[in-house]
């Protein structure tokens, strides 16, 4: 069983009646899952094959969207989707063709485990674990501790929240970068995005956190990478497309930062051979901060949650808006 909740960046509100979709049979496509199935069923929703008394529809298909878009389109009494993923970029269309439908995410679902990884990321990094890993003599004593250092998150979402949580015991200094206006909680300064530039060369850590957007591709880059300390280590837990992935390579090569943890890259799947695999600054996971034992439980709890949404208080987690995209 799952140890792990959701973290919210923001707090659950009812839409509005006027807003709320019909309530019907809830389909499960593009095939079904007895632990869906039985969240659903828990919190009181009907599963039923795709038809034209479907009203909702749980979306499990992690590829192309092109299908998801057909199923909409062929079934107008659909009015609620609940999407499998966090970032919901690769629907950016889909999303913008269907704005009169109750859009949901998996945005909050696992910050915890994510949140983890990142922290994993960083402490492997300030301790040298990647060379120690391939050594085979015992070497010079080095390794930087975190204790006190300087943490930039880029985003203010759950998991942004979450690692917050979990750097306290280390006194670290958090700045985060969040592309509106508010405080977050725990942090020592928040800024908006027009200000990091400004942030991002006093960083030791930056952990990028934030939604893929068309605004936030290469949000790290050429340019950025430039600013940093030399002995900067970048995380990255989002989306590969936030970062500049030649122009990080080259910045590891030259020893312009001193590290990157990253577990999502661009492309994705990196491609066998690509310098970043030789880099002994870089460790890379293949997107495993949240595995397919992680998502299930998760994914699971932020249905079950919104099927009573959508039976009766219209307090939906996780809600998308197509406009923005996350």
């Amino acid at each position: 069983m799952s140890q792990h909740r959701a973290v919210l960046a923001v707090p659950v509100e009812a839409i509005p009646k006027s807003r709320r979709p019909e309530v019907g049979p809830i389909a499960i496509l593009p095939e079904s899952s007895d632990t869906l199935e039985a969240a659903i069923i828990a919190a009181g929703g009907t599963v039923g094959e795709l038809s034209g008394s479907t009203r909702g529809l749980i979306w499990r298909n992690f590829g192309r969207p092109i299908d998801l878009a057909t199923v909409l389109d062929e079934h107008p009494g659909i009015g609620w989707v609940q999407l499998p993923m966090a970032g919901v970029e690769r629907f950016g269309r889909t999303l913008a063709d269907h704005p009169h439908l109750i859009w949901t995410s998996a945005k909050g679902a696992f910050a915890q485990p994510v949140a983890e990884h990142a922290l994993t990321l960083a402490l492997a990094l300030l301790r040298e674990l990647p060379k120690r890993v391939l050594a085979t003599s015992w070497g010079a004593s080095s390794g930087t501790s975190l204790y006190g250092l300087k943490v930039l998150i880029v985003g203010a979402g759950g998991i942004a929240r979450e690692l917050i949580r979990l750097l306290e015991p280390f006194g670290v200094n958090i700045t985060v970068v969040r592309r509106g206006p508010g405080e977050v909680p725990g942090a020592h300064r928040t800024v908006t995005a027009e200000h990091f530039l400004d942030v991002l060369p006093e960083a030791d850590v930056v952990v990028i956190a934030a939604a893929a957007t068309a605004d936030t591709r290469h949000l790290i880059g050429e340019t950025e990478l430039r600013i940093m300390k030399d002995t900067a280590i970048l995380v990255n837990i989002a989306r590969g497309s936030l970062v500049d992935t030649d122009a990080l390579a080259g910045a590891l090569a030259s020893r312009q930062i001193g590290g990157a943890g990253l577990d999502v890259t661009d492309p994705e799947p990196l491609p066998d051979g690509h310098p970043l695999w030789e880099e002994p600054l870089a460790i890379i996971t293949p997107h495993t901060a949240d595995t397919p034992e992680m998502v299930e439980p998760l994914l699971a709890e932020r249905v079950r949650a919104n099927v009573v949404a959508f039976l009766g208080d219209g307090r939906f987690e996780g809600i998308v808006d197509p406009v923005a995209g996350y």
